[in-house]
Formats: C-alpha cells, sequence, structure tokens
C-alpha cells in the first residue's frame, strides 16, 4: 500500500448491508487501520445502508464495538475517535425498495457538500448475491451512479454458482457499471505473502532459470481449516468447498505462482498474464474427474482431544447432505513452462491444522552421488507461508557439523509477521480500491474461465453422489487425496509445527515432513 496521502483522493464510501457480520468483522477494522497509519488522512464520508432500524448515533456505537472487537489496532478514546467516527452515518431500507433510494441520493449529496467531496463514490456490496443485480440497477436509476468524480462497485464472492449465473450477474451489473469500475473482491489476494509472490519471482535471478518443468518437480497448494461449517450452514450447504475455496481462492494461488513476466508492473499487464495460466488450465471431462479430483466430507473425530461432530450432523445441515467439506485436485497447465508439472491442490474443513501454504518441490538429485548412499536427501522445497505464521522458507541439505557424510535439511527463513503484525486483507484491497488500483482484484475473464474449469467437475459429481469419500475430522482427509499423490510416486507435504525461527539454522529433521497414509 502507498502511504503518500496526497495520493488518496476524496471520496464518499456507502456501504450496503453495515450492520451484517462482514461490515462488523472486516470492513469498519480495515478503515480503521486504514485511518490510524494515516491511510486516510484526507476528506471522506462513509454511509451505512442496512434493515436495522436505528439511527447514526446508534450507528457509530455499533462501528466502535466492531472495532473494539476485531481491529488489529487498539481503539482509540478522545478526540481522534470523535474525528473519525463523526464522519460516519447511516440510512435504514429495504435495498428491493427503489423509492428510498432517492433518500440515499440526497444523503450522500448533502454529505459531498458537508465535506467538500470531489463526487468520487464507492459502493460496497455486503449482501445476498442475488441482490448484487438489484442495487447496481437501482444505483443507476435513481442517479446515484451519476457523478462528475469516479464511480467503483466492490462485490464479494460468490460470483455467481456456475458460468451462466455469472454471466448473466456480469451482463445485469454491466448495465450500470463498466467493467473498470467493477472491483470484485477475492481476500486471498489481499494477503501479503500472496502478493510477495510476484515479488519473489520476479525480483530475484535467482528463481526464473529454475522457475520451470526442467527444474521443479511438482507443487502443491494446501488450504485447511479446523473449524467446521459454524454459522454458515445455509450458505455452506449449497456450496461446498468446491465452489467456496477452489473456484476462486485455490485458483487464484495457482495462477500467482504460474503466471508469466508480464511485459510491465501495470494492472492490466499482470491480469493479462494470470487470465493466460487459466485459459492453459487442462479442463477435464465428466468422465476424467475422478482421476484427478477427489472429494469428500468430514465425519465425527477428534483435534486436540476435543470431540467434533461430523458435518450430517452439524446445526442446519442436511442428514443426506452430499456436499463435500474436501477438495484434492492434480491440476495441469499445458504451456511451454509447465507442460508435465503436477499441481495438487487441496482444501478442506475439520483438519489437523488451519494452514495455507504454497510448496514448490524442485527435482531431485540422482541417487547415485556419493553422499547419497541411504538414498534419503530431501528434495529442495521453497514454501510460502500465507497463514498463520507468515513468511518463506528455503529447505537445503547440507552435512551434518561434526560427521563425515552425513546429510540433514538446514531452514533458511524469512518471518513476514514476526516484528509486528501485518495489515489485514481488506485493509490493502479497500486501500487498493480508493487508488482505484485493481492489480489484485478479480476481471471477468478470470471469473469466467474459473467457471468453465469448476462446472464440468460439479456435473459429474451430481451424477455420481457416490464419488464421495469420508475423512474423520482431525486428518488430513480421506485416503483417496493421499493415493492421488501415491501413484505419481509422491507424497504430500504439510508443516509439522510452525515455531519462528529468525535466523538461519539446521533443524534435525525437517519442518515439512512426508505425510503418512
Amino acid at each position: 500500500m502507498s502511504t503518500q496521502q496526497e495520493t488518496i483522493p476524496s471520496f464518499i464510501f456507502t456501504i450496503f448491508g453495515a450492520t451484517g457480520d462482514l461490515a462488523k468483522r472486516k470492513l469498519f477494522p480495515a478503515l480503521y487501520s486504514l485511518y490510524r497509519e494515516k491511510q486516510l488522512r484526507c476528506n471522506f464520508a462513509v454511509i451505512g445502508v442496512g434493515r436495522k432500524n436505528i439511527d447514526s448515533f446508534e450507528f457509530r456505537t455499533w462501528v466502535k464495538n466492531s472495532i473494539a472487537e476485531f481491529s488489529r489496532l487498539s481503539l482509540c478514546a478522545g478526540e481522534e475517535w470523535e474525528q473519525f467516527a463523526a464522519r460516519f452515518s447511516y440510512i435504514s431500507f429495504d435495498v428491493k425498495d427503489t423509492a428510498k433510494y432517492a433518500a440515499l441520493r440526497s444523503l450522500v449529496e448533502a454529505k459531498e457538500q458537508e465535506n467538500k467531496l470531489s463526487g468520487n463514490r464507492m459502493f460496497y456490496l455486503a449482501i445476498a448475491p442475488q441482490l448484487f443485480g438489484t442495487v447496481a440497477t437501482n444505483l443507476k436509476e435513481s442517479g446515484l451512479t451519476n457523478t462528475k468524480g469516479w464511480k467503483r462497485l466492490i462485490i464479494e464472492k460468490p460470483f455467481g454458482h456456475d458460468y451462466t449465473s455469472a454471466e448473466a450477474l456480469n451482463e445485469e451489473i454491466k448495465r450500470s457499471f463498466a467493467e473498470e469500475e467493477i472491483y470484485r473482491i477475492d481476500h486471498y489476494l489481499g494477503k501479503e505473502m500472496v502478493q510477495n509472490i510476484q515479488v519473489i519471482r520476479f525480483a530475484n535471478s535467482m528463481f526464473e532459470p529454475l522457475w520451470n518443468n526442467r527444474h521443479i518437480d511438482n507443487i502443491q497448494i494446501t488450504a485447511s481449516e479446523t473449524v467446521g461449517v459454524e454459522d454458515r450452514a445455509s450458505y455452506y450447504d449449497r456450496a461446498g468447498a468446491l465452489r467456496d475455496m477452489v473456484q476462486n481462492h485455490m485458483l487464484q494461488m495457482v495462477m500467482m505462482v504460474c503466471m508469466e513476466p508480464p511485459s510491465r508492473l501495470k494492472t492490466e499487464a499482470i491480469r493479462d498474464e494470470k487470465v493466460k495460466v487459466m485459459r492453459a488450465l487442462r479442463r477435464f471431462s465428466e468422465e476424467e474427474v475422478d482421476r484427478h479430483i477427489v472429494r469428500g466430507q468430514y465425519i465425527a473425530g477428534t483435534i486436540g482431544g476435543k470431540s467434533f461432530l461430523g458435518y450430517r450432523e452439524e446445526p442446519d445441515v442436511n442428514p443426506a447432505s452430499t456436499t463435500e467439506t474436501f477438495v484434492a485436485a492434480k491440476l495441469y497447465i499445458d504451456n511451454f513452462r509447465w507442460a508435465d508439472v503436477p499441481i495438487y491442490i487441496r482444501t478442506g474443513k475439520r483438519m489437523p491444522e488451519k494452514l495455507t501454504e504454497i510448496v514448490i518441490q524442485f527435482k531431485e538429485l540422482p541417487k547415485r552421488l556419493y553422499f547419497n548412499k541411504n538414498n534419503d536427501l530431501m528434495p529442495n522445497l521453497l514454501i510460502f507461508r500465507i497463514q498463520p505464521n507468515e513468511g518463506i522458507t528455503l529447505l537445503l541439505n547440507a552435512k551434518k557439523q561434526g560427521t563425515d557424510s552425513q546429510i540433514i535439511p538446514i531452514g533458511m527463513e524469512y518471518c513476514n509477521d514476526c516484528e509486528a503484525a501485518s495489515p489485514e486483507a481488506y485493509e490493502s484491497l479497500l486501500h487498493d480500491a480508493i487508488l482505484g488500483d485493481s492489480t489484485f482484484f478479480t476481471r471477468w475473464d478470470e471469473v469466467a474461465l474459473a467457471w468453465k474449469f469448476i462446472d464440468p467437475i460439479r456435473c459429474a459429481w451430481d451424477k455420481d453422489p457416490c464419488s464421495l469419500a469420508e475423512y474423520e475430522v482431525g486428518t488430513w482427509g480421506p485416503v483417496e487425496a493421499h493415493e492421488l499423490l501415491q501413484k505419481d510416486g509422491k507424497r504430500w507435504w504439510t508443516g509439522s509445527d510452525h515455531r519462528e525461527r529468525k535466523t538461519i539454522r539446521a533443524v534435525e529433521r525437517p519442518k515439512y515432513q512426508r505425510e503418512e497414509e
């Protein structure tokens, strides 16, 4: 994020769904952190829109409570807080009621005049996806998009539930906002270490000659959670892990790892290279799905000695549900750089660790080298730790001190959040949206190509509910997910512990162990 205050324009920020969970947990804390860190020391105003019947004073109390509970920065008091809170107003109405948008327009124009704003308007739809098109249309018809400044629309996933619905929604929104005015959030793209992948790749000459199928054996991307569906059962039982995680977050990380160097460090050049990855991503026919993709659903088990219910026993979940809570897949990018390099992805709920990591496994050395008599050399690994402990690890092999030829792995580590907590993803993304930088937002063609990859998989599973495997709570998914790699003579890598190490040192055992069956 830029720290140049003079580059930040004045604007008015209207949040639909302002009393909802997303605004409370993410948006208000993000705005507050940006303000405290002098990223918003300019004229701006925030208008909350919701169905809750409260006034602006009560709304500011709501905002204050959300910041106190969820912000990474402590809540300040006195004049600084009063100046921040004074920028917040609230209006209550049902977003389907077209007549109410006139009152919203009057409030927006009044706040622009009161705060001497320049007419820049940003709208955030923290509401149910089926209302995106309705709100976008009403904003245009009420004149709220008719402004002398810029206008931007920020929307959350899911963007449709398949390609057909996504295309229809996109066409509806585009009648009110141009593509360059639509900011589709994938919060994984706001994470510090996801954004750092580009820098590590393209700012270090040692990696580019190795970043190809001649030197990389495979790529593994894991996004695991220890939680279940919690209060999202009504949504999750319709979506499942494929739509909730693979269609967006997992494929975005694939794009970041596998994209070609952009011709210039400009938004569209970077996004163009990401789209090329999606075009080269091998699509599977319905008949091929079972050979490349595994889906699973958790059954009762324990994590850390605590017992948890199986998915079908969770509140508000259909007892006969065939919704997947785990997906593992073997993907291929069919281009010159990545031909024949398997990209293994997996994501699941109720797994042993909360973990998001990207592991680049380089090809192994010939087994006949004199210092490898026992054939136990580890391959070199480059690990991007996205969460919870952000950082990068490069695992090398070295001689153990005091021995003639005993080889041990050593970890060269960088910790990204050891000195201070990294900004939250929403801080980065909101800041970029204010500046008009859409680099880390998803473009429509990315969304479209992702759905075209996902849809045949979903169709195959809908026709064959028996393809759903089971895995016990607290394990790394069903046995079929391990067999997916074993067929290729490979195993999953995973972080067995997350001790913070700030210096280069030898370790008696690798931090990243091959998972046993």
